[in-house]
């Protein structure tokens, strides 16, 4: 039995092309219907700002417009709401320590969901959509990508902005990244926010391994 989108397209069929023109379009209007207007404009903006730093740094520029644009495909739910999608979706057990830090579950839930319901999204797609609320240690290029869009899209607004902006296509993926993730932690430290234990396992494995790269760079640069 297959299920049909509300596109029209037929969603458990081998032949989808989830990277073609009419999948992003489809999943773009629906995305209009799910959240609100102003984090429609938001995802739109992370689509093209993932597009752009895909060409930059050499990455599938396909898979980074459509991960940027369904990365908050469960933003439209309020806090119990996206408490409950985490028992439908029978992922208590995974994401137990965020239940009470709910604004960081609609990643791990839209992977989830997505994945249920376009069985034939890249996995590599649906791991940036899972890891950018988050972060994680050892993340892929479309990971950074995907993280570092959706802070640095055009419609956000916040002090240091531009600095991060400005260093696209000028430092290294890895440096463009931790420099973004540093930043958000500052802006949590400061707003007196709780920090998940991930976060700081994220920061002082990235923190470290960038301290040894620096110390090779310097043995190289001596020789």
């Amino acid at each position: 039995m297959s299920k049909e989108g509300d596109q029209g397209l037929t969603v458990e069929d081998a032949h989808v092309d989830v990277l073609s023109d009419a999948f992003f379009q489809a999943r773009r209007a629906e995305l209009a219907q799910r959240v609100k207007p102003k984090r429609f404009e938001h995802s739109l903006g992370v689509s093209e700002m993932a597009g752009r730093m895909a060409r930059i740094y050499g990455a599938d520029e396909g898979l980074a417009r459509l991960a940027g644009l369904l990365h908050d495909w469960d933003k439209g739910y309020d806090d119990e709401g996206i408490r409950r999608r985490v028992a439908e979706l029978g992922l208590m057990e995974q994401l137990a320590s965020y239940m009470d830090m709910p604004h960081l579950l609609h990643g791990p839930t839209a992977a989830a969901a997505l994945k249920c319901d376009f069985p034939q999204l890249p996995d590599a797609l649906l791991q940036s959509i899972r890891l950018h609320t988050t972060g994680a240690v050892h993340m892929t290029d479309l990971d950074m990508i995907v993280y570092t869009a959706d802070a640095i899209e055009p419609s956000r607004d916040y002090p240091g902005i531009e600095a991060l902006r400005q260093l696209v296509g000028v430092v290294d993926l890895q440096e463009l990244y931790l420099s973004t993730f540093q930043h958000v932690l500052e802006n949590l430290v400061q707003r007196r926010k709780r920090i998940h234990p991930d976060t700081v396992t994220v920061w002082n494995s990235y923190v470290a391994c960038d301290k040894k790269r620096r110390a090779q760079q310097h043995t190289k640069g001596n020789k």
